[in-house]
């Protein structure tokens, strides 16, 4: 379903161009959520988030990744949701342009190795001072080759606020997280919130 709404674009102020994209579905081990995709016809802005239907805690979902069969383990991902895989220090934390996707392990690990490909080639541009930093990275994604092979064992965390993300499988923990964790998260982006029940009429 297809709304526009009235609410100035976040990026460009433009008024009357967004428009909401509102699609329900079921997912195992999440159940039902709404899909909620804002975009702005003026300058191509868009955000993606995902909704359960019935209210969720501020939540820790993690998963030990030990085998070449969990790459395709299925992982929601909300905008306010904090990535880390542990044994490699890695972390990424819902900035203001953070959006929602539905992927698999293999592609959070992608998306890890992109983010490192782009901070190893700046180093490569600095010469000679960014030499460490290059071997840094290389190591990194060596060992995210080696895990997304099987031949690694890691630990992926999903650390969510609103307790909207989720790693699809049954070996998955999940716990609640307390005040003290929930505030030293970063929410992400401020965007306009909407009740997904408004738009099922």
């Amino acid at each position: 379903m297809e709304s526009l709404i009235n609410y100035p674009c976040p990026i460009c102020s433009s008024e009357e161009s967004l428009s909401l994209n509102v699609h329900t579905s079921e997912i195992p081990y999440f159940g039902e959520h709404t899909e909620m995709t804002l975009i702005c016809s003026d300058c191509g802005w868009r955000h993606t988030d995902f909704i359960p239907s019935e209210g969720q805690k501020a939540t820790l979902c993690s998963f030990k990744i030990d085998s070449v069969e969990h790459m395709s383990i299925r992982v929601v991902r909300s905008s306010s949701c904090t990535v880390k895989i542990v044994e490699l220090g890695l972390e990424v934390e819902p900035g203001d342009n953070a959006t929602g996707y539905i992927s698999n392990i293999e592609g959070v690990l992608n998306r890890f190795s992109d983010a490192i490909g782009i901070v190893m080639r700046g180093a490569i541009r600095d010469g000679e001072e960014g030499i460490e930093q290059v071997k840094s990275c290389e190591e990194l994604l060596q060992k995210i080759d080696r895990i997304k092979k099987g031949e690694e064992n890691a630990e992926l965390l999903l650390l969510d606020p609103n307790g909207h993300s989720q790693i699809l499988h049954k070996s998955a923990k999940s716990s609640e997280l307390s005040e003290e964790e929930v505030s030293a998260l970063a929410t992400g982006p401020q965007i306009p919130v909407f009740d997904s029940s408004e738009f099922e009429k």
